[in-house]
């Protein structure tokens, strides 16, 4: 077992041996959400999720999200359009969010070090830079003005 396959059974026997119940919606979701590579939408997997299952309410999703997010297997950033998650150790970033126009970068792990540091010394604050989006105008919409 390797990929996504191995992943969701390991997520699903953690989520076994924490005494939850693996109802068909709840497979379901953790599949969908194991399947996705990057940036994990929780609307967007109600949406697929939904398709499959057309009873599956988006509440659901997010409790379940909640519940990976505990047992340490996702974590979430807080961007412009809402919290959005990634598979933990995936999610080391910093977002970039142009308020314009919606287009999304991310600094690599060596520049959010440098951020953090730069914050440190000037503030005496050690931030967690993997939960938020900094928002600006990317260099498409500067150029437009």
């Amino acid at each position: 077992m390797t990929g996504h396959d191995g992943r969701l059974d390991k997520t699903l026997e953690l989520l076994r041996s924490q005494g939850l119940r693996m109802t068909p919606q709840r497979r379901a979701i953790v599949a969908e959400i194991m399947r996705i590579n990057g940036h994990i939408n929780p609307a967007t997997v109600a949406r697929s999720v939904q398709q499959q299952m057309p009873g599956v309410n988006p509440s659901t999703v997010y409790r379940t999200l909640g519940t990976l997010e505990r047992l340490g297997i996702v974590s979430h950033s807080h961007l412009e359009g809402g919290a959005e998650y990634h598979r933990a150790g995936e999610g080391n970033h910093v977002h970039l969010t142009c308020s314009r126009c919606g287009t999304e970068d991310d600094l690599s792990m060596d520049e959010s070090r440098a951020l953090a540091r730069v914050i440190g010394r000037h503030h005496g604050f050690r931030p967690d830079l993997t939960h938020f989006a900094i928002s600006g105008l990317c260099r498409s919409c500067q150029a437009d003005i």
